[in-house]
């Protein structure tokens, strides 16, 4: 069998038969990607909106929580690594099709559901399954929020943007130097923001750690480029606690959240502090 290169995000993963890629989540089975998380679910919960860092969408509404395992990324302080860093052998997932995902959303309607959130590991290394099931929650008039790193090609992007109805992305700090040390680049990331800006609601979260992405310069920075795409773009900025690969880390003092949304708020209007 042949070599193949999955397209979904910039690693561009060539990989021989039976090989997995830098997520965990696909591989090379006889000669074609295969998605090897679909509809593997790992965490479902009905969770307040909120809880998916967006604060302008539907608010006080409910929304049922989607995780699978894998990612694109390799954030040392991930808070989800048990899922997100495991392969498909280690992350306990059970089996649900895109129809009964759907019409599990539909029995938490009356509990104020609004729809399906995949977040918890990084849904786009499983596009094909947000995809299948976002389709039909649409015909049910249900909506699909998308919590995600942002790390994506165009292509598969755009086949996912037309049923997506809002997206909370991650932007690990704004700079180059930062998203090399996590296996990403900040280029395909600003490229999502700005690309799904256009299509749907979206709000941006930062996790502020100590010495790696706090300082005002480049939240003056991070802040007036958003605002250039969209002052209606709300920013959540969020405390790092120490986890994982950080565990030694000290948690961003308080003071300093508050400073930095005082910054950010000088070119955004809706700016929220998490954590605190």
């Amino acid at each position: 069998m042949s070599r193949q290169t999955c397209n979904i995000c910039p690693h561009h993963c060539t990989l021989e038969e039976g090989e997995s890629g830098y997520c965990c989540a696909r591989s090379n089975h006889d000669g074609e990607i295969r998605n090897d998380n679909y509809g593997m679910v790992t965490l479902l919960s009905l969770d307040q909106i909120e809880k998916k860092s967006l604060r302008r969408f539907y608010p006080g509404s409910r929304v049922l929580s989607v995780g699978s395992y894998g990612c694109n990324l390799r954030c040392p302080f991930c808070q989800n690594y048990a899922i997100s860093m495991a392969d498909g052998m280690h992350a306990g997932a059970q089996y649900i099709p895109p129809e009964d995902l759907v019409r599990r959303a539909g029995e938490y309607e009356l509990a104020g559901n609004i729809g399906l959130a995949f977040t918890y590991n990084e849904p786009v290394v499983g596009y094909e399954y947000v995809r299948d099931c976002a389709r039909l929650a649409a015909r049910r008039g249900f909506h699909t929020v998308l919590a995600t790193n942002g790390y994506i090609c165009e292509q598969p992007l755009g086949e996912l943007l037309p049923y997506i109805n809002a997206m909370c992305i991650d932007l690990k700090g704004f700079s180059e130097v930062s998203y090399s040390r996590l296996g990403g680049d900040l280029k395909t990331v600003c490229s999502t923001i700005e690309t799904a800006a256009r299509c749907c609601h979206v709000e941006v979260t930062v996790l502020v750690i100590p010495g790696e992405n706090d300082t005002p310069g480049q939240m003056r920075r991070l802040s007036s480029w958003l605002a250039g795409i969209s002052p209606e773009i709300a920013l959540h900025i969020n405390r790092f606690f120490p986890h994982f690969h950080m565990a030694d880390r000290e948690a961003t003092p308080v003071d300093v959240v508050f400073s930095l949304a005082d910054v950010a708020r000088r070119a955004l209007p809706y700016v929220y502090v998490g954590s605190c």
